[in-house]
């Protein structure tokens, strides 16, 4: 320990001043003031000298910057615990013999809150935030926050906390007394210091409603699919209310440690990190992006809305162009719904809401988008309608300018090859709603700059969505695993297995439907489409189920039709013995034997089906990682995200 007439160090990252005997407690470990080994160090030593010095009557936590504690080093994860664990300094806290308020200053999520709600109150201020989003790693709060937060707030919405790991914001948390006071930046740490110097006060948890905590377990439950994190945070927050504290706290660590070594826990961790590479490709690293401010949008059907109301969202100048005045007027309707339908939900305010339409434009002529800096295509995905665009916004745009299209399937090679500047081009797959979905997979063509590649990754972050880099193959990354995945459950269907038994297989392993239950809901006949359109290339050589094609030639196009893979009786999916018959037929056309499968089998046909395709993307440079698949299938697919995605399913990682 170091000192100053000024301050006291207590770690390197725990320094600690005294104003009005008061002890003013700064955790400062850039970025986000994570808790590090050092951190709870720096707090026992400080809590040590504190505890014997006469001059100290209160004391104040809070933290550098704009951040209280964003919870833990994800340095330390996988690493052995150092003490003093991050358990035994808020049972210190909790316990201290000295009046302890935490002044959050900025977000105080994980171990962070488990910090705040340790200490005797909390002033916040109004940019501050709370969260224990453990479950989204498989996990629990492990210090306390199972235990402490249903004392401190009623326990049904302590369970909503923990349960579903969500982020309150400050005037939540004063409304629900998770927080005793709000103050105003300038004067949260006086306020805090004021606190600080009266007695604990003795609180009494609140009444919650025992209908509502049950509707809340019941919905954490149903959506768990197959999670083991929101199970046991449901479990302890019940037991939260039947021990003492002491008991609570003993099983939540029990708890935690089981599952910090879970397969669950590993995948999660998995994802955490996967996602923090794949925003940082190496392809890119020293590479520059262009200075994009105004975005230009072309189409504005479903997919063209989508990306515009992103783009707005994220504070950009937008330029949307549709071919006739009609279709303006009706893609602009749709927007203005989508953001109003925000303004009355809360996720905009009036002031944002009002900004965002003076920040868009519409016209029914390309020649505006001459100052755009990038212009994202999002019309029919036919190669020449694609092209002819490219074309004429070669003679509109500044040559500096890039073009991204928006193609599921097609080549963006031979898109770039066929406009002026080649380099420029790169392709922006965004997935359906493009206002909610977060996957976009940004192409790098064989022409493609990497300034034109950073580009994309940028607007895309600045879209807060997830960019995934993806070199150029039918369907890239997502769609050509997806082919492959479609594939073998067609194959499992001839092989032996029904509708039913491959969508109940994929909904026990963690889907949030079957994969023919998907088709029916999204309809079948834009698929059939394609398939006719690629039937004078196909390979007669290659396996082929025209079970699909059968289904739709006799009008089944899924649920708006009420019949598809399945039959729709009042909007209830039911087994149809039409489809089995077909099945049947198509099986005794082939010659083939039906073999019964276990759920097992089937899912790990299906996973093994992802894996060897995820494998050879990743030989021919398609993907650059297995990781970088893993997140393509979890955010697009619907792949659940507690198993890891295929890859690591599959033990594959590079």
């Amino acid at each position: 320990m170091t000192s100053s007439h000024s301050s006291t160090q207590f770690s390197d990252t725990i320094s600690a001043i005294v104003e009005d005997h008061v002890m003013l407690i700064t955790i400062n470990n850039p970025p986000v003031n994570a808790i590090s080994a050092s951190v709870r160090q720096g707090l026992m030593v400080a809590l040590d000298w504190i505890e014997t010095s006469d001059a100290v009557q209160g004391v104040v936590i809070s933290g550098a910057g704009s951040t209280f504690v964003a919870g833990a080093d994800i340095k330390e994860f996988g690493q052995p615990v150092t003490e003093p664990t991050l358990p035994q300094v808020t049972e210190r806290l909790a316990g201290f013999n000295k009046t302890i308020i935490a002044a959050v200053n900025g977000a105080a999520l994980g171990g962070g809150a488990e910090i705040a709600i340790a200490c005797h109150g909390r002033v916040a201020s109004g940019r501050s935030s709370f969260g224990m989003p453990e479950v989204k790693l498989g996990l629990v709060p492990g210090a306390g926050g199972t235990q402490r937060l249903p004392r401190l707030i009623a326990a049904d919405l302590a369970l909503d906390m923990i349960g579903t790991g969500r982020t309150l914001k400050s005037a939540e948390s004063l409304e629900i007394q998770l927080i005793d006071e709000l103050a105003d930046e300038d004067t949260l740490i006086t306020r805090a210091k004021n606190a600080s110097l009266k007695p604990a006060a003795k609180r009494v948890t609140p009444h919650y409603d025992a209908q509502k905590f049950a509707n809340i377990k019941t919905a954490i439950l149903r959506k768990s699919r197959g999670q083991n994190a929101p199970l046991k945070a449901v479990e302890l927050v019940e037991l939260s209310q039947q021990l003492d504290l002491s008991q609570g706290l003993s099983q939540e660590r029990q708890i935690f440690l089981q599952l910090r070594d879970s397969d669950e826990a590993k995948a999660l961790r998995h994802v955490f990190f996967a996602e923090r590479s794949a925003k940082k490709p190496a392809m890119l690293e020293g590479v520059s992006p262009k200075d994009i401010k105004i975005l230009g949008v072309v189409g504005m059907g479903l997919m063209g809305s989508g990306i515009i109301v992103s783009a707005l969202n994220a504070g950009y100048q937008v330029i949307g162009v549709e071919q006739t005045e009609e279709a303006a007027l009706a893609g602009h309707q749709h927007i203005l719904s989508i953001l109003e339908k925000n303004l009355q939900s809360g996720r905009l305010n009036t002031d944002a809401f009002e900004r965002q339409k003076k920040a868009l434009t519409i016209a029914g002529s390309l020649e505006s988008l001459g100052v755009a800096d990038l212009v994202i295509e999002a019309v029919f995905d036919d190669f020449n309608v694609k092209v002819k665009l490219f074309q004429a916004l070669d003679q509109i745009v500044r040559a500096s300018a890039i073009l991204a299209t928006n193609t599921s399937y097609l080549n963006p090679n031979e898109i770039a090859a066929a406009t002026l500047y080649p380099q420029r081009v790169i392709g922006m797959h965004f997935f359906s709603p493009a206002h909610i979905m977060r996957l976009v997979e940004v192409i790098h063509t064989q022409y493609s700059s990497l300034e034109a590649v950073a580009s994309g990754f940028a607007v895309a972050n600045k879209l807060k969505k997830l960019p995934i880099l993806s070199g150029v193959v039918e369907g890239f990354i997502g769609n050509s695993i997806f082919s492959a995945y479609r594939r073998e459950a067609e194959f499992l269907l001839e092989d032996g297995a029904y509708p039913h038994e491959i969508d109940a297989a994929l909904e026990d392993y963690g889907f949030a439907m079957g994969l023919f239950a998907v088709y029916d809901m999204a309809g079948l006949e834009i698929a059939w489409a394609k398939r006719k359109r690629e039937a004078l290339n196909r390979d007669p050589q290659l396996r082929y189920v025209k079970i699909a094609d059968q289904l739709c030639e006799l009008g089944r196009f899924g649920q708006k039709s009420g019949l598809g893979w399945y039959q729709y009786v009042n909007g209830k999916r039911e087994i149809d013995p039409v489809v089995t018959e077909l099945i049947d037929a198509a099986r005794r056309e082939k010659n083939i034997t039906p073999q019964s499968f276990t759920k097992e089998q089937i899912q790990q046909r299906l996973l093994q089906a992802m894996q060897t395709q995820g494998n050879l993307l990743m030989q021919n440079k398609i993907a650059a990682s297995a990781s970088d698949i893993d997140l393509v299938m979890i955010n697009g697919y619907g792949f659940p995200a507690h198993k890891g995605g295929p890859m690591f399913a599959g033990g594959m990682l590079n």
